[in-house]
Parts: structure tokens; sequence; C-alpha cells
């Protein structure tokens, strides 16, 4: 759901000195941008009146530095929008027009990706056969789903499960049904994502046929989240909460249901725009702007200790249930 940014090859040139004439047109580009795009059009025009009134006021006089107009721009679509996924972003180098790619930008993409484990920071096996998968991202699926499908195999005899996803920003909504599918039995309605374009709305469902062995959706599975958890990784921990699957502990996460993509404002100019939103089958909302709130609130910090802990005892009174149970005359 949010957008990875990568370097990928751009034409060096400066960043342009902004004057008055160039900050205007960056002001209006990005207002007709809002217009065209944004999923809420009301709120869209909320945004731009504002924006305006900004600008009328002076707001924006004086600055020139690329960067610290882009970093401005952000914080005020915050403030006027609400809505975190909102941001303009400035570069050194002259963005691709229409954030065009060619071959060789998507293989050097790739190969960022590869470099970074398509996400999957860290698997192993905690004390007491417990699994761990730290996932810092939820790269694009066609190119990560292996490296999630080796990390889930290996996991899948644990006794219980925990997700890290206090470090994950996000990015492909196919990854996070990809990576839910591990924890169910049977195709399992996740979410629906509601875009703008054509008002259509597109469901996410686990996939019964994902490669490798599955974890399975009897045992105990565990969710850490923290200020960083954002978007995409907000959504894997609100719908296993919902579905009752997981149990979230941690701090409430940044507050981001709106996917969309980046949109050119100018050469080294862009700006995220969502034009969709996340709708919950069982809620019939999401978590956009409060964050998801955890089940267990310790400080992030002390997260994978506690569900750690929680994970041990659940087991171990699993295991005395069994022995009671066993006894004769019962």
């Amino acid at each position: 759901m949010l957008a990875f940014a990568m370097s990928c090859g751009t034409v060096q040139a400066e960043a342009p000195v902004l004057d008055a004439a160039l900050r205007g047109q960056l002001v209006d580009t990005l207002r007709q941008q809002l217009t065209d795009y944004y999923v809420f059009p009301e709120v869209a025009v909320r945004i731009n009146a504002a924006l305006r009134a900004r600008q009328r006021d002076g707001g924006y006089d004086g600055i020139t530095d690329a960067k610290v107009f882009a970093n401005v721009l952000t914080a005020d679509l915050h403030t006027f929008g609400q809505d975190k996924h909102l941001r303009v972003t400035a570069s050194d180098t002259l963005l691709p027009h229409n954030a065009a790619t060619s071959p060789e930008q998507q293989d050097e993409m790739r190969r960022q990706m590869a470099a970074r484990g398509y996400g999957v920071a860290r698997v192993e096996t905690l004390a007491g056969n417990v699994g761990y998968l730290d996932l810092q991202g939820f790269f694009r699926l066609k190119d990560a789903a292996p490296a999630i499908a080796e990390a889930m195999t290996r996991l899948a005899d644990s006794d219980a499960l925990i997700f890290d996803m206090r470090s994950n920003g996000g990015g492909d909504p196919a990854g996070v049904a990809f990576l839910s599918s591990y924890l169910f039995d049977q195709r399992t309605h996740l979410n629906d994502l509601y875009w703008r374009e054509g008002k259509r709305t597109e469901q996410f469902w686990t996939d019964t046929g994902v490669p490798g062995k599955r974890y399975g959706q009897h045992k105990p599975v565990y969710v850490l989240t923290g200020p960083r958890t954002f978007s995409g990784a907000e959504e894997f921990s609100y719908n296993l909460q919902q579905l009752k699957r997981a149990t979230l502990v941690g701090e409430m996460t940044g507050g981001g249901a709106n996917p969309g993509r980046m949109r050119e404002l100018g050469p080294h100019f862009a700006v995220f725009i969502p034009n969709g939103r996340a709708i919950n089958p069982i809620s019939k909302s999401n978590w956009e702007g409060i964050g998801v709130t955890p089940d267990i609130g310790v400080p992030a910090s002390e997260a994978l200790e506690k569900a750690h802990q929680l994970a041990l005892e659940r087991l171990a009174a699993a295991r005395a249930s069994l022995r009671q149970g066993a006894k004769p005359g019962n």
C-alpha cells in the first residue's frame, strides 16, 4: 500500500533554486493532481482551498530550497488532509517523466530489493520452538514471493509464531494477502480496497495454493507493532486482529490506510496521492488516521520479549491441559 522509494538510475541534474513562479507552478500542479486523483474528492476541495490560502498569504514566500519546500508542502498536506500517505518529495536527480521506468531502472530496482532480502530481515526459531519473522516491507509480490515462501516454510513447524512489523512501512497489498495465506486452512476474506477510478472495489482473499508448507490456523500467532508500522503492515495487523487470528503486542501504529501512487509535479518533484481506501469486511472501516491498537500494550522496544513470554506461557498452559486430560478417569 505504500510505494518504496528507490534510486533507479535517474538522470543526474541539480535540483532547481525555487523562485516565486516555480513555487506557484508546483502548488498549482499539486492542487490539480489532488482534484484529479485523491480518493476523497470533497477532502481534495478542502485541501486545495487551504493550500491556495497559504499561498496567497505568503506562507511559501522566500523558500528557495527544493527539499525544504517539499517538506513544508508535506506538512501542510498532513495538516489540511489528515492523511499520512500524502507527501511531496524533491530529488536532486531528474525524476522519470510520468514515473516511467526503463528496463535498466527496473533491473536496478530488483537488485535493490534482492539486497534487502525482499523485506525478509530475520528468520529464527526462538526458545520453546517459537518462530520469529522480522519482515521490513511488503515488496512487489512477483519478486518477493519466493523469499516469503522460504521463510514461512522454514517456520511452519513452529509451535507459536511471531511476526515483527515494527519496522515495516508497507508495500504491495497482494504481498499482505500472500503472507496471510500461510496462517489459514481455508479461503478467507481479508480486506477490500475501494478505488476512486472506476468506483470499483477490489477484494483480497487468502490463497489455499501458496507454495511450501503452511503454518495453519490452529497454532498461536503474535504480531509486533509500533509507530513505524504503517500502511500494508497495518493492514496485515488489522486483518488478523479482526479475524481473531493473532494477538497484537506493542504500540499504536502509524495510521495510514489509503493506498495510492506517485504523481509527477515537475522534473524534480513528485507527490504520493492515495486514490483508494481500505474497507475491512468485518469492521466495515479501517485504521486511517488513528492507527491499529495492539491487544497488549507495551513499549515497542519490549514487544518481542513480551510476545515471546506470552507464547511460552500459552504453550505451557496447553501442555498442562493435555496432561490433565490424559489422567485416568478423565
